[in-house]
């Protein structure tokens, strides 16, 4: 049962970090660019950074961040570290659902190299 709790730890921080990724790729893809003057740049970094949206991706990073130091207090660093790599391999499913990016066969096998890993990584 430890097992799974330790483990819950590092699922919020895949979670958090994810949602943080997905609401920012989203807010951003609104804009325009980035205006010349420099009055103006910081007035949109402020509405950016005011945006409710933006607001809760800092939270996430938060709440990353302690499920994250959690986690560590209960799991050798070289046995957690490689589940966040499950934070691509989901990013990279949902964008291509939310976004419509493009997968392609070479992203895929990339992604395949990757959970791989984490199983390697994850034992012993």
């Amino acid at each position: 049962m430890d097992y799974l709790k330790n483990y819950s730890y590092i699922f919020l921080t895949i979670l958090f970090t994810v949602y943080g990724q997905l609401i920012l790729k989203w807010q951003m893809s609104n804009v325009q660019g980035l205006p010349e003057n420099i009055v103006e740049k910081f007035i949109f970094l402020l509405r950016v950074c005011l945006n409710p949206w933006i607001i809760s991706t800092f939270m996430a990073a938060f709440l990353a961040a302690i499920s994250w130091m959690t986690a560590l207090t209960k799991l050798q660093l070289s046995q957690a570290y490689p589940f966040l790599s499950l934070a691509f391999v989901l990013v990279f499913i949902l964008s291509g659902l939310l976004f419509n990016e493009t997968i392609t066969v070479t992203k895929v096998l990339g992604l395949l190299f990757v959970v791989v890993g984490i199983i390697l990584g994850s034992r012993g």
